[in-house]
């Protein structure tokens, strides 16, 4: 990029709590689109040596300090007051001890995902239904309630969630246009769930295909990512879950609902590791991924839902599937086959990440009048490279979308407690698009019926190829 446009100034200090690949790759994109934030006022606090160099490099502070319930006031009141900005990209520390201390302290604050103390997703000792994004979810909008004032605290935005949610906005306004419906921009969340449901959405797919390749396999009794290794096991090992829509006729047996919060989700009796799902995207065609738990199937399924007094009227089932790379496919079977024990070596993938390879990455929104439409990005390595240090394409799509969301919370200092799909999906994805690749979209004729039954008998719903029913692999 010939230059850096400068999107906001910052006065304040910026603590990062954890650096691994989304810190690291982060870090630079910070430091060029934000201006006045010299790097003497950012301070680092992570669990590991990891990107140690690069940050001295930069002539930003690094702590090595692993934050418990125990210590992490201590640590962080020396760097973090009135003003600040604390970003978390952390794994095993609470997001909500986080967030209340940020604003005990007038301090911003973003997360790309909602987070636990140690063990809280796997801890046997929890019912299933408490391991679960949906769970924390309704943790955290309890206290946003508590506290409509607060400075700005933004919840779960990376690639997805986050990103995706403006993706699903743009998608519906591209859709309403090529169906040649003469509709005004939403300007709220009733009229973006009035716009999905007049349009006949049904469902909402982030459908991923990662096809970037390592120079070295992988090995045996190793886990391999593009991006965070322990990110990844912990979403895992946590229950399937899922936006349950109005359209759905055929609920699975594995299936349970909440007897809490708004209903808006379900979840299935089997890690999200263990459930794979039928989708489609331009470049990879129909594909199998993993239905991985991410905040944003329940989040997109809760914005865009539409009642009719206490009844639901309308709500799309909306779902991660996740194809990672292929030596993650690999590390995931070797995972599930010692019973979700973790192997005893960790690489992520970066510099080893041979040429040519695509992170295609985007919202598939099917069962209206033209059957499904995709819409996103479809970043290359070598694309990512080019853009910015630090990063292979999986992770550059999650650390722009950290700058953007960082961006808006800055230009939007005392909005609360706010999910994506509160803010301003113009904004964010006008800062994103310069990194993302090509951003495409494209409709198709493919649904999960097609070519079924040819080799065995299937129980299908042929009455409507968008059940869930359909869509799930057995």
């Amino acid at each position: 990029m010939a230059a850096h446009p400068v999107h906001v100034n910052f006065p304040g200090r910026l603590v990062f709590v954890g650096f691994g690949s989304i810190g690291q790759g982060v870090l630079p994109l910070i430091l060029r689109h934000i201006g006045g934030l010299d790097p003497s006022r950012i301070t680092i606090v992570t669990a590991d040596e990891t990107g140690r160099a690069q940050a001295e490099a930069a002539g930003v502070t690094f702590v090595r300090q692993a934050l418990t319930r125990e210590n992490f006031r201590h640590v962080l009141e020396p760097v973090l007051g009135r003003g600040d900005f604390l970003l978390n990209l952390s794994v095993d520390v609470s997001s909500l001890a986080l967030i209340r201390f940020a604003w005990e302290r007038g301090a911003l604050y973003l997360d790309t995902c909602l987070e636990p103390w140690a063990g809280g997703y796997t801890d046997p000792a929890l019912p299933p239904a408490r391991r679960t994004n949906y769970a924390l979810r309704e943790e955290a909008l309890a206290v946003r309630r508590e506290h409509p004032d607060a400075p700005t605290a933004v919840l779960t935005h990376g690639a997805n969630p986050g990103l995706v949610s403006h993706l699903v906005k743009q998608a519906l306004l591209n859709i309403a246009a090529d169906l040649g419906k003469a509709v005004a921009e939403p300007a709220n969340r009733e009229q973006w769930a009035a716009l999905a449901h007049e349009l006949g959405v049904k469902v909402v797919h982030v459908a991923e295909r990662d096809m970037q390749a390592p120079s070295v396999p992988k090995r045996n009794d190793e886990f391999v990512n593009t991006w965070s290794v322990d990110g990844f096991i912990s979403e895992g090992c946590q229950p399937a879950e899922l936006g349950w829509g109005s359209h759905e006729r055929n609920f699975p047996r594995d299936g349970r609902r909440f007897d809490f919060g708004d209903g808006s989700a379900i979840f299935l009796m089997q890690p999200g590791a263990a459930t794979r799902v039928r989708t489609w995207a331009p470049m990879s065609g129909p594909f199998h991924g993993f239905l991985i738990t991410h905040g944003e199937a329940i989040s997109i399924a809760d914005y865009y839902t539409v009642k009719d007094g206490d009844r639901v009227a309308y709500r799309p089932t909306v779902h991660y599937s996740y194809h990672p790379s292929d030596s993650a496919v690999a590390s995931v079977h070797e995972f599930a086959g010692r019973n979700w024990q973790v192997q005893s070596a960790k690489r992520i993938l970066l510099d080893e990440i041979i040429s040519g390879g695509v992170d295609e990455l985007g919202v598939l929104l099917a069962g209206h009048a033209k059957n499904a439409y995709w819409y996103g990005s479809q970043l290359s390595i070598d694309e990512a490279r080019a853009l910015a240090p630090h990063n292979s394409a999986t992770s550059l799509q999650v650390c722009v979308s950290v700058l953007a969301g960082v961006i808006w919370t800055i230009e939007n200092p005392a909005r609360g407690m706010v999910e994506p799909d509160e803010m301003d999906f113009r904004r964010c994805l006008d800062i994103c698009r310069p990194y993302l690749g090509p951003v495409v979209g494209a409709y198709t004729d493919w649904n999960p019926l097609t070519d079924r039954g040819r080799l065995f008998p299937e129980d299908l719903d042929e009455t409507d190829p968008w059940q869930f029913k359909n869509v799930r692999v057995l």
